[in-house]
């Protein structure tokens, strides 16, 4: 594998299409996408963090292919790894008035065809943005933007890796997921120390342990293992560098549904029971938001708005869920939606209507410009049908309702003293939960087994 100077030339066939959702900077201030528009793709960045949320395009000379990746950079501008020739290629674009501007910074070759790059989840900071190449004996770790004579080698991992989360607020401690002796293990490289490896995720040693999502301030982890059910996979949680179990919450099992986490609530430093977490929720009849936390028993759902950008949002430290939805009214909106601790709402209840700042063209005859137009709602918050939305702003996409506009998610609901059992008996949750205290090392089997240490110097 090397890095090469730029040399620009005719774009390589890729059939594959544009991956969903969009790339949001560490702080949310940024965020960018992969466009389509009059039959052809171009990259788009979104501000966010002003008063209402705006895009700029980022038109090429040409149309983009699918498969093209985009992420923000803190300051604003936006790189891009192309597919040219074989060799992944990466620029920076900015607006340049009318155009755009495009900065080459040099490209990387990967020399064993089955080796797949691409970029990793962006770095706390945005200075720097990183990429993934994994291959069937090792894989790489780029630094793609940010150094000095373009990309650089980082670190270079025996075995397969995949997976990308950031464990500090530094962008110094990555967390893989390693394929090796036929099980995934969560492992921690340290590009501070040359690409130095621990182990981090050992729960059994016949299991598949993933890292999914990870909060530097409280240290809460959100894992994927197959540990306390072999063959299937479930989510749990726990904390990095504490001795207590992990344990895998039963009001995350969802039947025929796919559930993945993509949001932590920042700021809850020493409190990581407390965090709010975004769950992306993938049933047979569409897709739809959850929120959760480690001290309740009970998952809440929300409608996502129509156009969600599925798998994109992030949280404010106030306990706010940003969510960025494009439709044909409205090409850059973004849903705020504030879920208080505590709340709980019964699986076959109604969420709550979400409201929606949007750009000027989207909002209600008078009302004023920036403000947060709310979807009508009947008492008690429920969605009134047929009512009006706020130009392109519906409440519910792909979650089956009943008469009278009450959401309906295909599974029974739960009894309303229903305790949910847990894997780690040895550690029962309450709802009332009190900050998780250290306790004294103790034998505990190996399904219950705590997190590895992560030991840096």
């Amino acid at each position: 594998m090397t890095a090469c100077a730029i040399e620009l030339s005719a774009a390589g066939a890729d059939d594959g299409a544009p991956e969903a959702g969009c790339s949001i900077t560490a702080d949310g201030a940024y965020a960018a996408r992969l466009a389509w528009k009059d039959g052809s793709w171009f990259p788009e960045r979104w501000t966010l963090d002003g008063p209402e949320p705006y895009a700029v395009p980022l038109p090429g000379n040409q149309p983009e292919e699918p498969g093209t990746e985009v992420q923000p950079l803190g300051d604003g501008r936006v790189l891009i790894r192309r597919l040219v020739a074989g060799r992944h290629v990466f620029s920076l674009l900015y607006p340049t008035g009318p155009g755009t501007g495009e900065l080459p910074l040099g490209a990387v070759e990967c020399a064993d065809a089955s080796t797949r790059l691409r970029l990793l989840p962006p770095a706390p900071g945005g200075a720097y943005a990183y990429a993934l190449a994994a291959g069937p004996r090792s894989t790489a770790v780029w630094l793609v933007a940010g150094g000095a004579f373009g990309p650089e080698l980082l670190a270079e991992v025996p075995g397969r890796c995949s997976g990308g989360v950031w464990l500090d607020g530094t962008g110094r401690l990555l967390a893989l997921d390693r394929e090796a002796g036929g099980h995934t293990k969560a492992i921690v490289v340290d590009l501070g120390r040359g690409g130095e490896v621990s182990p981090l995720l050992q729960i059994a040693a016949d299991s598949d342990d993933r890292l999914l999502l990870a909060d530097p301030d409280s240290g809460l982890l959100l894992i994927a293992s197959d540990a306390p059910s072999p063959g299937q996979e479930r989510l749990g949680w726990g904390v990095l560098g504490s001795t207590l179990p992990v344990r895998f919450p039963e009001s995350l099992r969802m039947p025929d549904c796919v559930v993945r986490p993509f949001a932590i609530q920042p700021g809850q430093v020493l409190t990581p029971e407390r965090c709010a977490v975004a769950l992306r929720v993938d049933g047979p009849l569409g897709s739809w938001v959850a929120v959760w936390r480690p001290a309740e028993r009970q998952v809440c759902h929300l409608p996502a708005p129509v156009g969600w950008l599925a798998g994109a949002g992030r949280w404010t430290g106030d306990g706010v869920l940003l969510l960025p939805y494009a439709t044909e009214e409205v090409r850059c909106g973004l849903v705020r939606v504030a879920v208080p601790a505590g709340e709980v709402r019964p699986r076959a209840a109604s969420p709550h209507a979400l409201t929606a700042a949007a750009p000027d063209a989207a909002h209600a005859p008078g009302s004023p410009a920036g403000s947060v137009v709310p979807v009508p709602t009947a008492p008690g918050g429920l969605t009134v049908p047929g009512g009006p939305t706020v130009s392109g702003v519906p409440t519910v996409s792909g979650v089956p309702t009943a008469p009278g506009g009450l959401t309906v998610p295909d599974w029974p609901a739960a009894p309303a003293d229903a305790v949910a059992p847990e894997v780690s008996a040895a550690v029962p949750e309450t709802v009332e939960s009190e900050p998780l205290r250290p306790v004294a090392p103790r034998p505990v089997p190996l399904q219950q087994a705590p997190l590895g240490r992560l030991v840096t110097k």
